[in-house]
């Protein structure tokens, strides 16, 4: 209807001196770009080889088989082969046909639907090949990005790839070269002449065993695997004790220092973990609410193997302390038996065997003490005390390095006591010069008729086993001492770590001040340390959830005759 319209207002103005027929050019709308999302189509490209075979028998589309007629037998009972391979003589074409005809089967199969080719690839990324090969592939980008400082730590020499230059590339490195070699006279001749004022050994920082799941949480205790030492296990806790945050076990490894290999979460905050040497793919942990449990490291599961939630002589305070010991107990004379051993905040040390449960029995119970009266502090105190009603919270221990009868107790009121596993008499003599709760003790490895403690007091104390008073007391910062480490190699050097620094000390050097002192953990407190086994390298662990892996310095080890 508008175009007749149109077409009658053109007719009726044709006469008409006021209408004029031109030809104008309109402009084309601004075009639109629409985007759509679709699944990418995959090319691939392929190709095979076509033997006389193939084009005698070909396939058609569908992938089947074309009809074959049926041939008399041979009297052998086999069937008569194609006159084109019987007559050529070609072995060999026979297994490159079938080869070649699955290939074209392939390529002639349909298309998968969107869901087959879903599930294809969650089987591909689900199934244990690939799991294996990601581990390794893994490990080859660990190596290649800490293999300087693997190196360092295992002693060896460290790999350089050789760089191909140019003339005049290979010119200027000749001339940094040069200067380089000029700066290590320079510097070789000032350390000549004398060490700079506050120049002194130090700390390198090789790397730190941390990821996103240890951030917010405190390094409360480590331990090194007996038979791998290269498989390090870490507990982690609150740093704070509000509740809020579960605990952690992890077993890190130097193949890969950027995640745990193993992870074992625990309800509350993990206190203590050790692995065992009879078997040491067994590794014991203990936490704040008093589980012990135990778990087996070649498994994946996040569950305990054994657990002592069922036990009716379970702990009920923090289990501060654990530890795998080597006791005479089996079946035939000077037969060692292994068995774990706890200290608790409730005031026990029990001993856990492992059977079908976790069970355990009490080693000792530690009482609360008062003197009758003040004694001088190198007067033997044993008849003397009294127990009290109240027990003392457990805090450390340690089993004498050659008799495992044998063993330190250090409480929370300051006290340590040296005790017998067997024999009427338990406490075989009480230490005193703590004035806070002793956090660690530790037998002298070499000289074993020593020990070192540390307080919250701020103090070191060493002592002899046969004096009830301590013989030295190391005391440089106004800070809790919360752990206290004798070097493997040497007799007269130990390692301590306060809130503020790690300290190391060499008895044979000076007895006032460290030969050490370094602040580890700029970000928080320190809170742990231990030697590497098989390095000359000192692990720290802190508030932050990180565990760095220092590098020594060469410190003179002493003579026997100095032992």
């Amino acid at each position: 209807e508008r175009n007749k319209i149109y077409i009658e207002v053109c007719e009726a103005k044709i006469g008409s001196e006021y209408f004029e027929e031109k030809i104008v050019q309109t402009f084309s709308g601004a075009a639109k770009t629409k985007e759509v999302q679709c699944e990418t189509i995959a090319v691939a490209e392929k190709g095979m080889v076509v033997t006389p075979w193939d084009l005698d028998n070909p396939l058609d589309a569908s992938g089947a088989e074309p009809a074959e007629t049926e041939e008399p037998k041979s009297p052998a009972g086999k069937s008569s082969t194609s006159p084109t391979a019987g007559e050529q003589g070609e072995a060999g074409a026979v297994p490159s046909a079938t080869a070649s005809s699955i290939a074209l089967a392939e390529s002639a199969a349909p298309a998968r639907s969107p869901e087959e080719q879903e599930c294809h690839s969650g089987a591909i990324l689900t199934s244990a090949k690939l799991q294996q090969d990601l581990v390794v592939m893994e490990r080859i980008l660990m190596e290649n990005i800490f293999q300087p400082k693997l190196a360092v730590y295992r002693q060896i020499p460290v790999l350089i790839e050789p760089v191909v230059t140019s003339d005049t590339e290979a010119e200027e490195d000749e001339e940094d070269e040069d200067e380089d070699e000029e700066e290590k006279q320079e510097e070789a001749a000032e350390a000549a002449e004398g060490p700079a004022e506050g120049a002194g050994p130090r700390l390198e920082l090789l790397w730190s065993y941390r990821c996103d799941l240890t951030r917010g949480h405190s390094v409360s205790s480590m331990a090194w695997n007996k038979v791998n030492p290269d498989l390090l296990a870490v507990g982690y806790r609150e740093f704070v004790s509000r509740g809020k945050k579960k605990g952690l076990a992890c077993c890190w490894s130097l193949k890969n220092p950027m995640w745990p290999e193993r992870i074992f979460r625990c309800e509350h905050g993990v206190t203590a973990v050790d692995f065992s040497r009879a078997r040491p793919h067994l590794l014991a942990v203990g936490t704040a609410s008093g589980r012990v449990a135990v778990y087996d490291v070649r498994s994946r599961q996040d569950s305990a193997l054994l657990d002592s939630s069922a036990s009716l002589n379970k702990h009920k305070g923090p289990v501060w302390q654990l530890k795998w010991v080597e006791q005479e107990g089996g079946a035939t004379a000077g037969d060692k038996e292994e068995r774990l051993m706890c200290i608790s905040g409730d005031g026990r040390m029990t001993q856990w065997f492992i059977q079908q449960r976790l069970d355990c029995s009490d080693v000792m119970q530690i009482k609360r003490t008062e003197s009758e009266k003040k004694k001088s502090p190198g007067e033997r105190e044993r008849k003397s005390e009294r127990p009290l009603s109240q027990q003392a919270a457990g805090m450390c221990f340690d089993f004498h390095p050659k008799d495992t009868d044998i063993f330190l107790a250090g409480t929370e009121e300051g006290h340590i006591y040296c005790c017998s596993c067997s024999g009427e008499e338990q406490i075989l003599g009480t230490y005193r010069g703590h004035e806070g709760p002793v956090y660690k003790v530790a037998w002298n490895p070499s000289s074993t008729d020593m020990f070192l403690s540390c307080s919250a007091d701020w103090s070191i104390l060493l002592w002899h086993r046969d004096s009830h008073s301590p013989l030295l007391t190391f005391t440089s910062v106004t800070a809790f001492v919360h752990d206290i480490k004798w070097a493997p190699q040497s007799a007269l050097i130990f390692a301590a770590v306060n809130e503020e620094r790690v300290e190391i000390w060499d008895l044979s050097v000076s007895i006032f001040d460290p030969v050490l002192c370094w602040a580890g953990s700029p970000e928080g407190n320190l809170s742990s340390l231990l030697f590497a086994r098989n390095a000359e390298c000192l692990l720290l662990g802190d508030s932050c959830g990180q565990v760095g892996v220092w590098l020594l310095p060469s410190l003179a080890v002493p003579s026997t005759h100095q032992v």
